[in-house]
């Protein structure tokens, strides 16, 4: 048997072939074009999407990756499955023939069975070719007379190109009108996760982004345009986080914004345009000094260290010619601060303004401090103003300032303290008192000051001299001093002293300031003695006023002893009481001061010396007696008339009180009268004693007359009045003067004689007055008085040496009879045991006196010594 043929290759007809070939291009073709315009409006559509969002707001970084990455998808994922399904999967017949058969199923079914057939392997007897042929033939025939293209799946090919044209025309339309912007938007889709800012047509010119303002306080916030802005719009709004938005216009080319205080951090969106701008505000205090000093240098001269002052009320004192700087404590770190400009204050609205040169400059910094460079002091108070701004940018308080008030060096002052303005003491006594001394910036050097001027014609020169006390410290700004003056440690003899206090301070140039002077009289013992019998005179008056005074209350008493004891409890009758008891307290009051008084007196008239014991002895016993009605009677007086008020008194005690206060009183009043006594005896012979010293006074002063003529003889003997020289004139002019004065006292001293005389009917005063009268000595002294006028010197000398030996002469028989009056009677009998007891308590005190007055006299020339030891070592100055 022999093998068969193999089955010949039957294909499809060309014309069929062909036809399926144009069929698969123009799928591919529209298919191709789909993918590429799908991709093209992903990228496009995504590119859009940013321009369009960047228009509105700030497109997130994230969200404009997620666009980025959605339009290229569309190209990098769509594309390539689409080019897989409708390409790659529509590359062979039978692929072709099913998608046919979508549009036309018999059709599509008939073109498959035709490649199938064609595709089958078998015998010519079971596979005839003539049957396939034709077969294939009938099918291409009847594909031959229809459109395959109609079988094509739906095209978008036309549309998308045209919305992808429509995209990239709406891209250039964009790029062209709105360049920067377009090319912006394609910086931040091709690079989502770049910092590039979005383009805004409204552009600002670098607005804030942070701000510290004013805890509490309205502010503003100021956004300028940009010169390269393509939009100004009319107005722009802002809100601070969820409060009501506020609008501003456009102002030139900046929106001022005015919000009210805030309180709490947060964060204001600003809309202007297209724009959107967000500013974080913190609201802070405002930077504050939190402490304030002054270092103030004063002027050199003062020699005082530099002070630091904290001003709590912000002004502080220097004296002119200081300078001073200010040193501020702030609240937080400052970037930089200003003083000044400095301004002259004006203390009196009526005033001219003065002339001020205004200071001003920056501050220097150091973290928290602030200090301004050293600035001079002159004469005008001044103003000056401080501003800051701290590290945030936020300035201080508005309106703060300090002032500065320039003090003049004042003169000092002084003052003599413990003293009298006038005061009469003997030679040897020993004024004790306290110089004080003030100046505001300190007391340089105080002392005393003093001189004389005789109250007579001497030939002596009138004291004076100075004592320095002490030198202050450089910052003493008050000395007080203790100063004791004695005359005879000074060698000063009797006179009036002129004595003053002086202080000086440190400022160049100013001398010496004084005090108040105060007058001392140095006195003679003639004249200290005249003096002490004048003030006995009216303490005997004050003590016969006393003695009325209680009288009369010893009058009212008894009247109130008369009445019941009931009737003494009446209101009426206890107001008397009341008042009786306050006047009675009167009583005790005015006995002390008498009796402090006389004490003194008793004291100074034992240091006199030329007082005899008997008048010191009849003195001693009238204080004895005042000093017990001041220590004893009088306030027994006083309690009985207190105890006759209490409540709980009977009416049996209350009378009882009254008549123990009667009876009390009624010895006091005997016991006034009783000093009285003892006051005026000793009073008598206290003026009898006078009597001498006047004496004695009147002959000193026409011995002065005579010294102060003989020193001047050789100048002014034989001269008329005319031609003596001026000051020898007023030499004459002064003795005649003294010469009237001696006079009247002669004629007093004649008149107080016959007084005398007419109460004591003591036979030597008698005697002297007689021979005073015989003597014509009133016209005696007149006559040298005229001499005197007529520049008749010598004569003048001659007689008034004359007078003055009958003046002593008259002294000396007064004196020598008061002696023998008091001398007992002769030397016989044995001498009184008081008068030995006194005499020896008078010895005592005289003794304690001398010692006292020698410790003062001490006293006074070590300061003497120091203040000389201090002129001649004064200290080193202070540096």
């Amino acid at each position: 048997m022999s093998d068969s043929p193999p089955p010949a290759k039957v294909v499809i007809p060309e014309s069929l072939r062909a036809q399926l070939a144009d069929f698969r291009r123009h799928l591919w073709r529209v298919k191709v074009m789909e993918a590429v315009a799908a991709g093209l409006i992903g990228l496009l559509v995504s590119f859009l999407l940013v321009y369009g969002l960047d228009r509105i707001w700030q497109t997130p970084g994230l969200v404009r990756l997620m666009i980025l990455l959605g339009g290229v998808s569309l190209f990098v994922g769509f594309a390539p499955y689409w080019l897989h399904r409708w390409v790659w999967k529509q590359r062979r017949e039978a692929q072709l023939a099913r998608l046919i058969a979508r549009r036309y199923p018999g059709l599509g079914d008939r073109l498959l069975g035709v490649i199938e057939l064609q595709n089958q392997d078998g015998s010519p007897d079971s596979l005839s070719p003539r049957l396939r042929e034709a077969a294939m033939a009938a099918v291409a025939a009847e594909t031959g007379k229809r459109s395959l293209d109609e079988a094509l799946p739906p095209q978008k090919h036309r549309v998308w190109s045209l919305a992808a044209m429509a995209m990239a025309g709406a891209c250039a339309l964009a790029f062209t009108l709105t360049p920067r912007a377009g090319y912006n938007a394609l910086q931040r889709w091709l690079m989502p996760l770049s910092p590039t800012e979005r383009y805004t047509f409204t552009k600002l010119d670098h607005p804030p982004r942070h701000m510290a303002v004013p805890f509490g306080e309205a502010f503003e916030v100021k956004l300028r345009l940009a010169a390269d802005s393509e939009q100004r719009p009319p107005k722009a709004d802002g809100r601070y986080g969820l409060q009501p938005p506020l609008d501003a216009p456009l102002a030139g080319d900046s929106y001022v914004f005015r919000f009210p205080g805030q309180q709490d951090p947060g964060t204001i969106v600003f809309r202007v345009g297209d724009l959107r701008h967000e500013l974080r505000v913190e609201p802070v205090m405002r930077p504050a000094a939190e402490s304030i000093r002054a270092v103030v240098r004063p002027p050199a001269y003062l020699e005082t260290p530099e002070r630091t002052v904290d001003l709590n009320t912000g002004v502080v004192s220097a004296v002119e010619g200081s300078t001073l700087r200010f040193e501020l404590g702030m609240s937080r770190p400052l970037a930089s601060g200003t003083y000044g400009p400095t301004k002259a204050v004006l203390l009196d609205a009526t005033a001219e303004a003065p002339t001020h040169q205004a200071l001003e400059g920056p501050l220097r910094i150091s973290a928290n401090q602030a200090v301004t460079p050293e600035l001079a002091v002159a004469s005008v108070p001044f103003e000056i103003p401080f501003s800051w701004t701290d590290e945030i940018g936020l300035g201080g308080e508005a309106g703060f300032r300090l002032r500065v008030d320039a003090l003049k060096d004042a003169a000092p002052t002084c003052y003599l303290q413990g003293i009298d303005r006038q005061k009469a003491i003997l030679p040897e006594e020993t004024v004790d008192f306290e110089v004080l001394a003030e100046d505001d910036l300190g007391v340089k050097v105080t002392g005393l000051e003093w001189s004389g001027q005789f109250t007579r014609p001497t030939n002596e020169t009138p004291a004076k001299g100075e004592l320095k006390l002490g030198e202050g410290a450089v910052d003493e700004t008050r000395m007080i001093r203790p100063a004791a003056f004695s005359p005879a440690a000074f060698g000063i003899t009797p006179q009036k002293i002129m004595l003053r206090a002086f202080a000086e301070d440190r400022l160049p140039g100013r001398g010496r300031v004084y005090s108040e002077p105060v007058t001392l009289y140095v006195l003679t013992r003639d004249e200290h003695a005249q003096m002490l019998k004048n003030t006995f005179d009216r303490q005997i008056t004050e003590l016969e006023d006393l003695a009325r005074r209680e009288q009369g209350l010893l009058e009212e008493n008894e009247r109130l002893e008369r009445l019941k004891g009931e009737e003494l409890q009446t209101e009426e009758n206890k107001k008397r009481l009341e008042t009786q008891e306050q006047e009675e307290a009167e009583t005790q009051r005015r006995t002390e001061d008498l009796t402090q008084r006389m004490e003194q007196l008793m004291k100074d008239a034992a240091r006199n010396g030329d007082i005899d014991k008997k008048t010191l002895q009849k003195m001693a016993e009238s204080l004895q007696s005042m000093q017990e009605l001041s220590e004893k009677d009088v306030p027994k007086v006083q309690e009985k008339l207190t105890e006759s008020q209490e409540q709980s008194n009977t009416p049996e005690k209350s009378q009882k009180d009254v008549d123990e206060a009667v009876e009390q009183q009624k010895k006091v009043v005997e016991k006034m009268q009783d000093a009285i006594e003892k006051a005026n005896d000793a009073n008598r012979r206290f003026e009898a004693g006078t009597f001498v010293n006047r004496l004695k006074k009147a002959a000193n002063e026409q011995n002065g007359i005579v010294s102060s003529l003989k020193e001047a003889f050789e100048r002014i003997l034989g001269l008329k009045p005319g031609a003596v020289d001026p000051s020898d004139l007023r030499r004459l002019t002064d003795n005649a003067r003294q010469q009237a004065d001696t006079a009247s006292d002669v004629r007093w001293i004649q008149e107080d004689l016959a007084n005398f005389h007419a109460r004591t009917q003591n036979a030597s005063f008698k005697s002297i007055l007689e021979e005073m009268r015989e003597s014509k000595i009133d016209i005696g002294l007149e006559d040298i008085r005229t001499a005197l006028t007529a520049n008749r010197s010598y004569e003048a000398a001659e007689r008034s040496a004359a007078w003055a030996l009958r003046l002593n002469e008259w002294a000396r028989k007064l004196e020598g009879d008061k002696d023998d009056a008091g001398g007992g009677g002769g030397g016989g009998g044995a001498p009184d045991s008081e008068d030995e007891d006194f005499e020896f308590m008078l010895r005592v005190m005289k003794m304690i006196q001398q010692e006292q007055d020698l410790r003062a006299r001490t006293r006074a020339l070590e300061q003497l010594r120091r203040g000389i030891d201090a002129e001649e070592n004064p200290p080193a100055s202070g540096p």
